[in-house]
């Protein structure tokens, strides 16, 4: 009898055990699986890029596809876990910051499927109101990854701070510089962290993403900022050969709706620009 008993109760265990490990998992997949919906991984950053993809979750969901957002706070992880099939796509760059990865990262078979909006990039200071107030010698805070300074560069010489060498374009570096009459200081610091400098120095040029996640207000904060011609458009990345997925299809024409232009405009009040 005892043996009975314990049959039976290992029987319950097991049953139990069962029902614990793949019960959340079916809690939160019945429904997909039920539909046949399939699952559509993106990695972003949180701002703007998550937000916006929120908004088209209730869209996409119509489709049958279940939009998972993986957030991300640096540029490099998210085209890694893309390369390593562990998203199908991200949303967090611009064309060429992509080609400057790739070009770094041979293995990374990479390529733009969709551009989507422009972060117009600003200088940024708490020590002075208009940048002919800076000092000589002033110390200027920049990205340093080679495509976001080199666009760091190029606004700075937009702005009348500085001038480079002819025909460096995006691809300039503090080394292209020919005339510095303030004789500006530079510190070069990882993009998601150039918000973090402004106590110390006397301005930085910083990404509108990581501007609004310091709650800076690109069109009221910055003292100068790229306007709409800007050619960095943010897109939407994927591995070579599933842009034609009719998922990732569905994606772009979900973010490039009139409900997402609105979003962005409404939103970001011009911190953020459609480009479609």
């Amino acid at each position: 009898m005892k043996k009975v008993f314990a049959l039976i109760a290992s029987l319950l265990i097991a049953t139990l055990a069962f029902a614990g490990c793949g019960g959340s998992s079916s809690s939160s997949s019945s429904g997909a699986a039920s539909s046949g919906a399939k699952t559509l991984k993106v990695g972003a950053t949180s701002v703007p890029h998550a937000e916006i993809l929120e908004q088209i979750k209730p869209e996409l969901e119509k489709q049958g596809i279940k939009l998972e957002i993986v957030e991300f706070n640096d540029y490099v992880q998210p085209n890694l876990s893309l390369n390593d099939k562990e998203l199908d796509a991200n949303y967090f760059q611009h064309k060429p910051y992509l080609d400057n990865f790739i070009s770094e990262h041979k293995d990374c078979k990479l390529v733009s499927a969709a551009g989507i909006h422009i972060e117009p990039m600003g200088v940024y200071s708490k020590k002075v109101k208009d940048l002919k107030e800076l000092k000589d010698g002033a110390t200027v805070a920049v990205p340093n990854d080679p495509t976001n300074e080199g666009r760091s560069l190029l606004l700075l010489e937009k702005a009348g701070l500085l001038k480079l060498k002819e025909g460096v374009a995006e691809k300039a570096t503090l080394q292209d510089i020919v005339e510095n009459k303030k004789n500006l200081k530079f510190q070069e610091v990882e993009a998601a962290q150039v918000p973090r400098t402004l106590e110390d120095v006397d301005a930085a040029v910083i990404n509108s993403n990581f501007a609004m996640q310091v709650n800076l207000d690109p069109t009221k904060d910055a003292l100068f900022i790229e306007d709409s011609t800007s050619p960095y458009v943010n897109i939407i990345a994927v591995r070579e050969g599933d842009a034609d997925r009719p998922e990732i299809q569905a994606l772009i024409k979900a973010l490039k709706s009139q409900t997402v232009k609105d979003f962005i405009k409404e939103k970001y009040k011009g911190a953020v620009v459609a480009a479609f």
